[in-house]
């Protein structure tokens, strides 16, 4: 019966641990240096996939759902002239459907980060930045969708859409007594103008895109770049305000509804790449992909992934780090504590740079 004995632990052995009911069992954090089984990334992202179908739903039902206020407008002077000429203009078609614009936002950074992986060959900085760009397109989207349907407001082709029969509106009745209340409600969505579902969408894509190739590319670092990487950082840009601009040639959207749309898809692009990457200006850091189990060391002492950048310029890309001298898991550090300038320019066997002027009084920097 020595099942149950107690027994006493040799002198110098360590006392096996025996997990309670009350402990959780701790899980090692993914390694952002490996690809994970289907199963191990499931697990991890799991939570966000249930958020983003969750979101999308109430963002769907909100868009079908019927204008929330009920505005009143007049429509023609006493001699016929238009009241508002702004919601008088003719109903044309889009020039870019909505569909289309989505379609744009989400697709063109898709290709392009993984075009990216010629050179940066990491699971982790395309799942970073593709889950960053769903954040920002889903969440800017149920917002606009909300503001639109609380606000709304009129689109330019509004009087040609709704039709209003003078004649009902000169009776002591009206329509309901209310206005031209039903008119509000077409599948045309004449009243629901503010914000820019096309802008916030193209904004929110194009804008995540614009910082992932500053990032990548390092265009605003540490060394002179060459102008193509300028072009092609910015090119997105020109896309979103392309098919913003699209919008007032067609008379969907005011510029007032315009400029919202920009405003709020530029707002989520920036939120949501500073939650899937470890800067969005600091160009040391805003290349580098964050990991959900462990804080990102800023020190870069034991950072993974420094190396994750599509040019090779200054040392940039190579094993070690950058030309900054960080180092991937310790590289690029001197047994000093001093770090190693890697790339042009600089001598690895060089004494760590000093504060501009350090030692020197005031006076004497003029």
């Amino acid at each position: 019966m020595g099942l149950f004995r107690k027994e006493k632990t040799p002198h110098g052995a360590t006392p096996a641990t025996t997990k309670t009911r009350h402990q959780k069992p701790i899980h090692d954090p993914l390694s952002m240096s490996r690809r994970p089984s289907f199963g191990q990334w499931l697990k991890a992202t799991w939570l966000d996939i249930l958020t983003m179908a969750i979101m999308g739903a109430i963002g769907l039902g909100v868009y079908w759902a019927k204008p929330a206020p009920a505005r009143s407008f007049p429509v023609t002077f006493s001699d016929g002239e238009i009241v508002w000429p702004e919601y008088g203009y003719p109903l044309r078609g889009e020039i870019v459907p909505i569909w289309a614009a989505a379609m744009l936002a989400a697709l063109v950074p898709i290709f392009i980060f993984l075009v990216m992986q010629i050179r940066v060959r990491s699971f982790w900085d395309v799942n970073n930045a593709t889950i960053g760009l769903l954040y920002a397109l889903i969440t800017a989207a149920v917002f606009q969708v909300f503001v639109k349907w609380l606000i709304g407001g009129f689109r330019p082709h509004f009087l040609a859409v709704c039709k209003p029969d003078m004649q009902r509106a000169r009776t002591m009745g009206g329509y309901n007594n209310k206005g031209y209340l039903q008119l509000y409600y077409t599948p045309l969505t004449s009243a629901l103008s503010m914000p820019s579902g096309h802008t916030t969408a193209a904004f929110a894509g194009f804008v995540y895109l614009y910082l992932y190739l500053n990032a990548k590319l390092k265009v605003f670092s540490n060394y002179h770049p060459a102008m193509w990487k300028l072009i092609a950082t910015y090119a997105p840009l020109l896309g979103a305000t392309l098919i913003g601009g699209a919008l007032t040639i067609d008379k969907y959207h005011h510029f007032h509804d315009v400029f919202a749309g920009a405003v709020i898809g530029t707002i989520f692009a920036f939120s949501a790449y500073r939650m899937t990457y470890a800067a969005v200006w600091d160009w040391r850091y805003n290349h580098i992909p964050l990991n959900r189990g462990i804080p990102f060391n800023y020190s870069m002492g034991q950072a993974e992934l420094t190396d994750a950048v599509f040019t090779r310029k200054v040392g940039w890309g190579s094993h070690g780090g950058s030309s900054y001298g960080h180092g991937h898991h310790g590289h690029g550090m001197k047994s000093d504590g001093s770090e190693h300038m890697h790339g042009a320019g600089y001598n690895n066997g060089s004494i760590p740079r000093r504060p501009v002027g350090e030692g020197v009084r005031g006076e004497q920097m003029v």
